[in-house]
């Protein structure tokens, strides 16, 4: 091939495509995959954040919903049934019967205090009775342990939360007004989704707020019911809404009649509580924290309670909130195995065929070279023997010799590259049997003598007739050895000795016949070509010795078909050694 280059270049620029194409399509499938597999963890996210917050919503909606249906009266330590809701400032009365309050008598848990204010601003509480309402509860209903810890309670709680930071709070409302209702929301949400995503997600949290506070006040009594229409004006109760004061979480709601307004409450202990409900998710995330949201009106819903004005930090999820494995990484390493494993195949290949195609092209012009001689020897030596030209019987009997070797060889040559197309469409076509190596080495000794003489060299061997069988090919092996004779008699031509030596032997495995001569020898830088095809070019054929390349291909090839291998050794003599070993018979 005359420019191998030209091909090399464009196959260097194809697989640059291909490899750029692969790589540009390798990340975009894997930009693809990341927005993917980040889209789908951020769903489950949010997915088990919305489940915490309904699951903590739910379960504070058993505490307030207890005390927003619980009575305004229950906010004293004893009152008078019939007068309850008629009299609900007036003083008791001498012979009135009395009932306890629920609140005195019972216990809440989460729940440090129930505290009632007055018109005037006094804290009460219906846990801490006074005057002789004290003496009666401690008689009948509550230990006096329990009356002095619930005072230490209620002082504390008159330090810490002012009755002024309650009065004239805002607290008929139990979650803040967002932009639109729950019945408009989900026709909009659709139209919001196209316009902006961001907008969406709000307006969703927004939604799911509101969703949340309307099934968690859901069974409460609704501010400006009126609880009783007698003598005296409508009493208005309230609904309880939650107000950070400083760190402590109060809820407290309305009681109003006839423009009297009390303020009725009750002060959770945050910490237990906050421990309650993390404890209520901890399946879902196992480091969350709720953090306070002390904004009267926050700007964003987002993951805050509607039951507590907390904002849910869910911080590393709990196992099961992964992505998952995705299949199109996998498939594209598997297709970019694929891809390099194509381009090391294509490569080889390409490389095989240009090399194939350069050999080819040497072989072809040392064949011509190697044909041309003999043939312009036959020619004119024919027509000078037609023509009558020679008179000379020793001269005629000279070019006569001279065509039968120059056939011999052209027979030699050809018989050769036969034999190697042979072996490369898988055909044998010899005899595998049971022989002596001493005979085949008898059969072709003969000829072998006749190939050194023309080159004025003879052939010495030495055959041991106790050698054990070996199972071969005789016609293969005949042609091996001849072929190692041949180069023998064409690089050891000018050796002073001029002897060939044939020998046989045996390392107990395997039947060896030894080729070697007293010439050169072979290079190092030459050895590792020396059994290689087509590998001499014509200008070599024509300043070495004649052949094209192809005895020591060929040789070797017939020997490990046998079962043998022909190799070149180097013993440290003079010249070129060659054994060929030939597996032995199992008869």
């Amino acid at each position: 091939m005359s420019r191998p280059w030209q091909i090399w270049v464009i196959a260097g620029i194809c697989l640059a495509i291909g490899v750029a194409a692969m790589s540009w399509t390798s990340l975009t499938v894997l930009r693809l995959d990341q927005a993917e597999t980040e889209a789908r963890a951020n769903a489950r996210l949010e997915e088990n954040v919305r489940l915490a917050l309904w699951r903590m919503d739910a379960a504070m909606a058993e505490i307030i919903g207890v005390e927003n249906a619980r009575s305004h009266s229950a906010y004293n330590s004893f009152y008078q049934t019939e007068r309850a809701y008629t009299k609900l400032y007036a003083e008791i009365q001498k012979g009135e019967v009395l009932v306890p309050s629920p609140l005195l008598v019972g216990e809440e848990k989460y729940i440090r205090l129930h505290f009632q204010i007055s018109p005037e601003g006094k804290v009460t509480s219906p846990q801490v009775p006074s005057g002789n309402m004290r003496d009666i509860a401690e008689v009948k209903y509550v230990s006096h342990e329990k009356i002095v810890e619930s005072e230490k309670v209620l002082r504390q709680f008159r330090s810490l939360v002012p009755a002024s930071a309650l009065v004239g709070t805002a607290l008929q409302t139990p979650t803040n007004e967002f932009i639109y209702n729950i019945s408009q929301g989900q026709q909009e949400l659709q139209q919001i989704a196209n316009d902006s995503p961001v907008l969406w997600q709000e307006q969703r949290n927004n939604l799911e707020l509101q969703k949340r506070s309307k099934s968690a006040y859901a069974g409460f009594r609704k501010p400006g019911v009126e609880d009783v229409l007698v003598e005296q004006s409508v009493i208005e109760t309230g609904i309880m809404k939650p107000v950070w004061i400083g760190d402590e979480l109060v809820y407290a709601r309305e009681v109003s009649q006839g423009g009297k307004v009390t303020i009725q409450g009750i002060w959770i202990d945050w910490p237990d509580i906050r421990k309650w409900l993390l404890d209520e998710i901890k399946d879902l995330f196992s480091e969350a924290q709720l953090e306070p949201v002390k904004e009267t009106n926050p700007s964003s819903p987002l993951r805050m309670l509607a039951s507590v004005p907390v904002r849910l930090a869910p911080g590393q999820p709990a196992v099961g909130i992964g992505p998952g494995d995705s299949p199109i990484r996998l498939t594209l390493f598997m297709a970019c195995a694929g891809l390099v494993v194509a381009m090391v195949a294509v490569i080889t290949l390409l490389f095989g065929v240009v090399a194939l195609s350069e050999r080819r092209a040497a072989f072809v012009s040392a064949v011509t070279h190697e044909l041309r001689t003999p043939l312009t020897t036959f020619r004119m030596y024919s027509e000078m023997l037609a023509e009558g030209m020679v008179k000379d019987e020793s001269k005629r009997k000279q070019y006569l010799n001279t065509l039968c070797v120059e056939a011999d060889r052209l027979s030699h040559l050809v018989e050769n590259v036969l034999s190697y197309a042979r072996l490369e469409r898988g055909r044998s076509g010899g005899q595998i049997e049971d022989v002596h190596l001493s005979e085949i080495v008898e059969r072709i000794e003969e000829r072998l003598a006749a190939r050194a003489e023309q080159n004025g060299m003879r052939v010495e061997v030495d055959v041991s007739a106790k050698m054990p069988k070996v199972r071969t090919d005789s016609s293969a092996v005949e042609q091996i050895l001849f072929n190692l004779v041949d180069n023998a008699c064409k690089y050891a031509a000018e050796a002073e000795d001029k002897t060939i030596h044939v020998e046989t032997g045996s390392n107990g495995f395997a039947g060896i016949l030894r080729v070697h001569d007293h010439g050169p020898g072979i290079e190092r830088s030459d050895a590792a070509r020396l059994f290689q095809p087509f590998t001499k070019s014509a200008t070599e054929a024509a300043h070495t010795a004649a052949g094209v390349g192809l005895g020591l291909a060929l040789s070797r090839r017939l020997a490990r078909q046998l079962g043998g291998d022909l190799k070149l050794e180097n013993g440290g003599q003079p010249g070129a050694s060659f054994a060929l070993t030939l597996p032995l018979s199992t008869s």
